[in-house]
């Protein structure tokens, strides 16, 4: 299947579980992850690749500690990463795992080392963190294997943004997904700023790019909210059982709630339905039972002029069109009629 396929122009939104670090650093857990993953009806999931190292230095200087209100304050980078991180000699078995139960399976990689690693995997897609939209080799090494790219506007800037694509059209990559993100963890609901999402395809209209959503918001309204704007993708974090705890966890999905998403997404989209549908004529006609038409009302004899007294538009819909009322009206029957039949105009 090709990965194209998986990002189309469409109004029914791909819908990815980024399982992030919600593995807890058990395999066990991570694979258990994604077999729930598909019975909550997803359509892929999303693993990170990266070491600490790819990331950031192992200091205990201020620069390299997280301050400012976050979820880690006062937590050291390089010791967030370490617990976060998948590690990579799991990655082919879970890719494994999620391709036998029919769901895509791809990542985001930090390092040209991280794409190069991910290609022995076959990686179909790739997917740029919005810290990352800024790092141009890595850009550079994903636009060349020429594979869909997906990339997460977040704390880029317009400049960095139109840089990194760019690169990818230079290199040939021209199947581009930017998703509007919120960079808080959780974000609230008035920092959303939905109207921004359908916003990046005008502004990058030059590129052709699809659009959609990364939502770290809590709930189901954002994600049902972008399918009305017309999101091709629809991201959020997935964890097996909140109870798990661990740096993501306070603003990821459970399996419950991830397939009520999956659910109200999809009926959504199905009720947003086509621009301009094409109706098949026997069902416009199923529908147009009950519109009105035009009935005689009352006997008319040959000669008899019609009027509003022997005719009428009324329901059902098995006479002439109501607009050709006023064109009857004041000519003479060709022939009787009797009441309740359906005036009809050859």
């Amino acid at each position: 299947m090709s990965p194209s396929k998986h990002i189309a122009k469409s109004h029914t939104p791909l819908i990815i579980a980024e399982l992030s670090a919600n593995h807890n650093q058990s395999l066990e857990i991570a694979k258990d992850s994604i077999r729930a993953i598909a019975q909550c009806g997803a359509d892929g999931v999303k693993l990170q690749t990266y070491t600490p190292e790819c990331l950031t230095l192992q200091s205990n200087e201020p620069h390299f500690c997280i301050s400012g209100g976050t979820l880690w304050d006062k937590r050291n980078l390089y010791e967030l990463y370490k617990e976060a991180q998948t590690p990579w000699e799991w990655h082919k078995e879970l890719f494994s795992l999620a391709q036998e139960l029919g769901l895509l399976i791809f990542s985001s990689p930090f390092s040209p080392k991280g794409v190069a690693f991910l290609e022995s995997l076959q990686c179909p897609i790739y997917k740029v963190a919005s810290f990352e939209v800024m790092h141009y080799e890595l850009i550079e090494a994903i636009a060349k294997t020429k594979k869909p790219i997906i990339i997460s506007t977040g704390v880029a800037t317009h400049k960095e943004i139109k840089s990194a694509l760019e690169i990818c059209h230079k290199y040939g990559c021209k199947d581009i997904t930017l998703l509007h993100c919120i960079s808080e963890y959780p974000a609230p609901l008035e920092s959303a700023n939905l109207r921004a999402m359908p916003q990046l395809g005008k502004t990058y209209k030059t590129y052709n790019i699809k659009y959609g959503l990364s939502d770290h918001t809590l709930g189901t309204l954002c994600p049902i909210i972008a399918t009305s704007l017309g999101a091709s993708m629809i991201e959020k974090h997935f964890i097996l059982d909140s109870s798990l705890g661990g740096v993501d966890s306070a603003f990821s999905m459970n399996k419950e709630e991830f397939k009520l998403m999956v659910e109200q997404v999809r009926n959504s989209a199905l009720a947003l339905g086509q621009k301009n549908p094409q109706i098949p004529a026997d069902t416009m006609k199923k529908r147009r039972q009950f519109a009105r038409s035009i009935w005689v009302s009352a006997d008319i004899q040959k000669g008899e002029k019609f009027t509003h007294k022997n005719l009428c538009v009324l329901r059902p819909n098995g006479g002439a069109h109501p607009r050709y009322l006023s064109k009857i009206l004041g000519k003479r029957a060709k022939k009787d009629f009797r009441a309740g039949q359906p005036l009809l105009i050859k």
